[in-house]
């Protein structure tokens, strides 16, 4: 777990390749897999392969989704405040399993917020996302993972990058 740790960095530019439909159903599958609140499932996710719909999405957050145009899968990462009220952490724990599995099958992913972010002056990034994946209103759109099979390659992380002074022990 450590190895997969360390390995994990933000991948944001990917090959032409296809996500295998397999490698799809595992990565649903951890999402799925993810603890939640007093089991409450409050998540929901879409799978999206569409080009067309790729490209829409890489404008929810202006900039910084721009890597979904290239991308060749995204999973949008959506909970149901209706559910449980802490839909945000559950979402949250899915989403970096899902970042977990990509890495251990060998592919790349980015985590884009769009909780709290702004499509335009008028319109949230969820609000965006929701029209756009015609989803219902009682959903909101914690974040989206692009994922790829990576064309860049960055260093596995030191152990001595890490902020060791940012615990404390206590007896």
């Amino acid at each position: 777990m450590l190895d997969l740790l360390y390995s994990r960095r933000s991948i944001r530019k990917y090959t032409n390749q296809l996500v295998e439909t397999e490698k799809i159903e595992q990565l649903i599958e951890a999402a799925l897999l993810s603890p939640t609140s007093r089991n409450r499932e409050a998540w929901e996710f879409i799978a999206v392969t569409d080009k067309v719909a790729l490209k829409q999405l890489s404008i929810a957050k202006p900039g910084s989704a721009s890597m979904l145009s290239k991308a060749p899968l995204a999973i949008v990462v959506a909970g149901n405040p209706t559910e449980s009220d802490v839909w945000v952490e559950d979402c949250s724990i899915a989403a970096i399993i899902i970042q977990l599995a990509a890495q251990d099958l060998g592919l790349g992913s980015c985590w884009i917020q769009l909780r709290g972010r702004m499509y335009n002056q008028e319109l949230s990034s969820s609000e965006y996302v929701k029209e756009l994946l015609k989803l219902p209103d009682h959903l909101e759109i914690e974040c989206i993972i692009s994922i790829g099979y990576p064309a860049e390659f960055k260093n596995k992380r030191d152990k001595s990058e890490l902020s060791f002074n940012k615990v404390m022990h206590r007896p």
